[in-house]
């Protein structure tokens, strides 16, 4: 844990709270399921958050999860293709037709991350 320093703002002491410079992944870009596991700790896991946040374990969990979800959505498109194929002329002849499944699949996909990862 580390000690938590107060400066003092009028008549109130306010906690000095920042995020340390982290060298875990330092050059990794957070993606989309790194951000919504953020919010999602944010808004209803709010004790797990801030444990994390002072151990400064809060970034090393935030990219773990978007690694794993971005690995985990690679898997479950080429398993929901091969279970169902769609004919690559398909996309040529009707292309609408063609996007609307692919949107259909990667919802489904998007529905078991968020459920097995994000909003765990």
């Amino acid at each position: 844990m580390r000690e938590i320093t107060y400066h003092r703002e009028g008549d109130y002491f306010i906690p000095a709270l920042y995020l340390a410079e982290d060298e875990y992944e330092k050059n990794y870009n957070i993606g989309k399921y790194g951000y919504l596991r953020l919010e999602y700790l944010k808004k209803h896991k709010k004790a797990d958050y801030t444990i994390m946040f002072m151990d400064g374990t809060l970034r090393k969990h935030i990219i773990d999860t978007d690694k794993q979800a971005k690995a985990r959505y690679d898997i479950l498109m080429k398993q929901m293709l091969a279970k169902n194929p769609i004919d690559e002329n398909l996309k040529d002849t009707d292309p609408l037709k063609w996007i609307g499944l692919m949107n259909n699949y990667k919802h489904c996909v998007e529905e078991i991350i968020y459920s097995k990862l994000i909003n765990c």
